[in-house]
């Protein structure tokens, strides 16, 4: 293999499919990447046998080949060459280095056969739809921060993707929850995909799909197969696995009856939790809403640290009413709020409390209180 690309073109996909790569594994090929030389330019592809990342990029290819490399060696290496270099890529005639020439530097990296890299088969995909970036962008953002980190309700550890029929058609909705938390994002779906299975995506995946649709600006193209997800777009394809398991019946912690209604400014009302969060010293930083006529009153105390409240204006009419909660939990959905005021709505101190963004009415939020 024999092929020169522009640095910083090399550079945005090693950085694009080495976040996939794991900094630690028993099976050394996984510490690698796969580089293709082809006639169409070169092909990147990394793996940790769960995710395969593949992007193509613009190459002057002299002599067609393939080899593996360690995927931070090689990122590290390139991205501290000049800015603007010429890198050239070559395997010698055994193939038992790569060689990586820009400019006066040259680096002479081992390598491990192509034939040990594992590939990873996409399945039949079953069902195909597109979905435009930015909503793709807004289902992840919305919903990542709920998702579990507790390995042993592995069914709560991504985000969960299924079609429903809303008031204008079907949508493509995403739930997440660690049974603390719960947030439920809706976008518009294309008719006839009111049949798609529900999906549970793997949380590394979710992070990773994020990253790399940071900059997208057109369709994502999504495929689901038995046990599999495939999204593709620009250069870019990633096939993850899907988790194996059912998602709860999350409908049913959703409460529908609660009639005790608060609005507050969005953003002066998370300045304030963070602030009086400082003092309390647990674990879940707890802060106290005490509610009254048009006031909320957030507290927290510290045997060690103090106490601190602050009062805010808001529109509240019911009785009054204390309640507790954690205070990241809190500052998590806040910062997904877009619209200027926040909407709770509550029945008593120890039920589950909504919570809605006055500018995004697709956009549920869940919080289970706590006794502070």
């Amino acid at each position: 293999m024999k092929l020169t690309i522009e640095r910083a073109s090399l550079v945005s996909t090693l950085a694009h499919v080495q976040n996939v790569v794991e900094r630690r594994t028993t099976i050394p090929i996984l510490a690698n990447v796969r580089l293709d030389g082809e006639t169409a330019g070169l092909r990147v592809t990394a793996t940790d046998m769960d995710i395969a990342v593949v992007e193509r990029a613009v190459a002057d290819v002299g002599a067609p080949g393939a080899t593996t490399v360690s995927a931070h060696l090689l990122y590290d290496i390139v991205r501290k060459l000049p800015e603007g270099a010429q890198v050239q890529l070559a395997t010698g005639e055994g193939g038992e280095h790569l060689s990586v020439t820009a400019a006066q530097a040259r680096f002479s990296l081992p390598v491990l056969p192509v034939d040990e890299f594992p590939v990873m088969s996409e399945g039949e995909s079953g069902h195909r739809f597109a979905l435009p970036a930015a909503s793709l962008r807004r289902l992840i953002d919305k919903t990542r921060f709920a998702m579990s980190t507790e390995e042993t309700r592995y069914y709560l550890n991504g985000v969960y993707l299924h079609a429903v029929d809303g008031d204008d058609g079907p949508v493509l909705r995403a739930v997440a929850t660690d049974g603390h938390r719960l947030s439920r994002i809706d976008a518009p779906l294309a008719d006839g995909l009111a049949d798609i299975p529900g999906v549970i995506v793997p949380r590394k995946t979710v992070v990773e799909l994020r990253k790399l649709i940071d900059e997208a600006d057109e369709d994502v193209a999504v495929a689901l197969s038995e046990g599999k997800v495939r999204f593709a777009f620009a250069d870019i394809v990633l096939t993850s696995k899907l988790i194996d398991g059912v998602f709860p019946d999350y409908e049913r912690v959703i409460p529908t009856g609660n009639d005790r209604m608060l609005e507050v400014d969005g953003k002066a009302f998370a300045r304030a939790v963070d602030r009086v969060a400082t003092i309390s010293t647990d674990k879940t930083r707890s802060v106290k809403m005490a509610l009254s006529r048009d006031r909320v009153v957030l507290s927290a105390h510290s045997a060690d640290s103090g106490s601190a409240d602050e009062a805010l204006e808001a529109r509240y009419q019911a009785p009054d009413l204390e309640i507790g909660f954690n205070s990241r939990y809190l500052l998590d959905v806040a910062d997904q709020v877009d619209g200027e005021t926040m909407r709770f709505a509550m029945a008593d101190a120890v039920s589950p409390m909504t919570v809605r963004d006055s500018g995004d009415s697709a956009a549920l939020y869940v919080l289970m209180p706590m006794r502070v």
